[in-house]
Parts: structure tokens; sequence; C-alpha cells
């Protein structure tokens, strides 16, 4: 059987540093970060009292405020994501199958915003219950995907995966294999999350997986620097239009790139903590090679999981090296989270939409915040810091892990006839 060639025609995204493509991506090569101090709710009480928020996001500009009271904040940043993803393909009503349009897009946690707020009016009243009938249906993790689907009428696959931050990086993945084996001709992909509330929080900050670097928040994600502390939490969402070639062709798209390959594997190591010699990242990335027939030598940019935490940023590192070896040093390697934070089941495809712009358009988006060298880490490698580098990128690599072992891994590259 011939297997479908499969291509990105659109993006949608909402993030702390862009709620629209061309601002995202313009910040993102310009190192802006887009972390700051909580607005969402009082954390003058925690350890950590930053995040990358979105900002100025108004749901009202594409449903009304009947329906949006009936979604948590992470499905309206998904049916945003998913409007602007299909307005940039040049897809609507009037040219697709909807019997063959799917909608696979993921949560690494989903409604804890609708959670914490049912269970915290229940907890002050007087054990009666009085909970929302909408209680269930804005919390679900699957609820963003049947949202998308109902809303646009897509009737082909949907579902979500979740894989802690490797989630949209899953879900990229099914989508791909789905339109490789003809199961359908588009398939809107991604992962959408909004956590940053008094229960989303105070979990990662009793981990002390969070920088507490609330004097200097801009600065606080520090991927492969020597004083970095932890990750800062992000937002947002990130949707795909990915599509058969024959598809895009025969209505004649506009095509960023082709999706060349990907990977899952696990780590089996700890619920939390990476491997610490990145035994699953190395097989990962060696998986999604082969899936895309390439050799390490193709790969020009790596964006990498790169939290900003003392443990992962170093064995991502020894994966990188031990699968790509001397041209490791010949690679860009870049962490977006510097500037984006990190986005939990949105992460991979945030990122991976990074890593498709930087092959449509030659550019590297860098590492913000590099101020001293680890040197537990090789300061040979290039990891793009601190400024944007143009060069040519004819493929690039977006990892993502997650907690419980979880690993991910995309590649891209350019689209030749």
């Amino acid at each position: 059987m011939e297997l479908n060639r499969v291509v990105i025609t659109g993006i949608g995204v909402i993030s702390a540093i862009g709620n629209n493509l061309d601002d995202f991506w313009n910040n993102l090569v310009n190192g802006v970060s887009g972390a700051d101090h909580i607005t969402q709710y009082d954390a003058s009480k925690f350890k950590t009292q930053i995040a990358c928020e979105v900002k100025g996001f108004d749901i009202a500009q594409f449903i009304d405020k009947k329906d949006a009271r009936k979604m948590d904040r992470f499905t309206h940043f998904g049916i945003a994501s998913s409007d602007m993803a299909l307005a940039d393909a040049g897809l609507d009503k009037n040219n697709i199958n909807p019997d063959r349009v799917g909608v696979i897009v993921g949560s690494g946690i989903g409604g804890v915003q609708t959670f914490q707020q049912e269970v915290s009016d229940f907890a002050k009243g007087d054990g009666t219950p009085r909970f929302t009938p909408f209680f269930i249906p804005r919390m679900i993790c699957d609820i963003c995907a049947g949202q998308i689907s109902i809303r646009h009428n897509l009737r082909g696959p949907n579902f979500a995966v979740m894989s802690a931050c490797a989630t949209s990086t899953n879900a990229i993945m099914e989508a791909y294999n789905l339109l490789r084996l003809n199961k359908a001709d588009v398939i809107l992909a991604g992962g959408s999350e909004s956590t940053i509330n008094e229960a989303g929080m105070g979990g990662f900050v009793s981990m002390k997986a969070l920088s507490e670097r609330n004097d200097d928040p801009k600065t606080a994600s520090r991927p492969y620097d020597k004083d970095r502390d932890g990750f800062v939490m992000g937002e947002g969402c990130g949707i795909l239009v990915m599509e058969t070639l024959k598809s895009a062709l025969a209505r004649g798209a506009r095509i960023y790139c082709e999706v060349a390959g990907a990977g899952a594997t696990a780590d089996a190591y700890h619920i939390t903590a990476p491997h610490p010699d990145g035994l699953g990242a190395k097989n990962v990335m060696r998986a999604a090679l082969e899936d895309a027939e390439m050799a390490p030598e193709d790969i020009d940019y790596i964006n990498t999981h790169g939290t900003s935490t003392p443990l992962g940023d170093g064995a991502e590192v020894k994966a990188i090296l031990s699968v790509f070896g001397e041209h490791a040093y010949k690679l860009n390697i870049s962490s977006t989270k510097s500037m984006t934070g990190h986005c939990l089941g949105a992460a991979g495809v945030i990122e991976a939409i990074a890593a498709i712009k930087s092959v449509a358009h030659d550019i590297v988006p860098p590492t913000i915040n590099h101020f001293t060298d680890d040197p537990d880490i090789d300061p040979k490698l290039n990891f793009t810091f601190n400024k944007a580098q143009y060069r040519t990128v004819r493929a690039a690599l977006s990892n993502t892990f997650g907690f419980g072992g979880h690993n991910a891994c995309v590649i891209v590259k350019k689209y030749v006839a």
C-alpha cells in the first residue's frame, strides 16, 4: 500500500507572545518573553507568582457569550485557534467533505479551572450538591476536540490524546498516521491548555517544578543556563491543518512544509524525572528519523523540550549528542519555552509551529535569557542563545517529553513537489 504524503496548510495559535500567527512568530524571532506577574488570581502567598499568561484574548470575538459560558478557557483557546487555522488554510464548508475531515486535539490537564470552581463552590455550601450541568462537559480533556468538530460540522476521526506534556505532539503523530493511511483528507491536530489558577499552579509549586524568580519574570525561563531553577508555566493553544498532499494540490492550497516522520517512546523510569542518560529521548529521535527515512545529517534545527529544569535540559542534550554525534555541532538548537513558558499539553504543537515556520522562512528562533554557561552542558553546541539566526533549514525536529515518561517527536521538512 502506498502511503499518502502529508503537508501543513494552516496554522492557528494563541500564546503568551501573540494571539495570532503573525504576532506569535514576530515575537518569537525577536526574543520577546511572555512572562509576567500572574493576574488571573491572587498569587501573593504562592512561592511562584509569575507565569506566561495569554493577554488580551476575548472569546467574544469568536462566539457569543452564552455559548462561551458553557466552555472552559482551554476550549475557548481551541475554538479561536481552529477558526484561525481553517481560515489560514482557506478551508470552509464549500471546499471540504466534512466526512473526511477530522479533529485530534488534546490537553494535558483539561478544564482544571472549571473543576476548581465547582468543587470550591460545593465546599462553601451546606453539602447540598448544586453542580452546574456543564461541569463535566466543560472539564473533560476531549471536549475541545468535540466542540471544534461540532462548530465546523467535521465528521471524520474525532478524539483527544493525553500524554502530559507530549500530548499535542502525539496528536500530530496520530493525525499524520491516519492521513498517511487515507483514513481522512484533512485533520485539525494540536492541543490546548489553561492551568494558571490556584489548583493548577499550586500542584506544580508543591513539586518544586516552577521557577521562583518572582522579582524578574522576563528572565525566569532560562533553558541551559547554569542558574535555571525550574520552568515558567504557560498557557495557550496551537492547531495545525494537516492535509494529504493530494487534497492540498487538488484545491491549490498554500503549503508550509511537509511532515516527514514522527516517533513515540517511553522512559519507563520515573513519574516525573527524565531518564538521566536521556534514554527515551534518544530512542524517540531515532524512531522519528527512521520513520522519516532520514539520516541525522538531514536535520538542521532541533526545537528542544528545554523546560529550564536542572535535570531535564541536561538529559536531552546527552540524547542529542548520542543520536547526532559530530553533526550535533552543526545543528541549531533552541528552546522557545524561554519565551512562551511551558504550555503543558499545548507545548508540543506550539513548538512544532516554531519548527514549521523555521523551515518555511529559514530563521531559527532563539533561546533567550542565557547568562551563564552550565559546565555540565557542552558549550560548543549552538543553542541559538539570545538572538535568532538565519540559515537554511531543510528539516527541523521538535521534541516533547511528559510526566510519566512519555516522549514524542515530529520532523517537518521543506515541501518539494
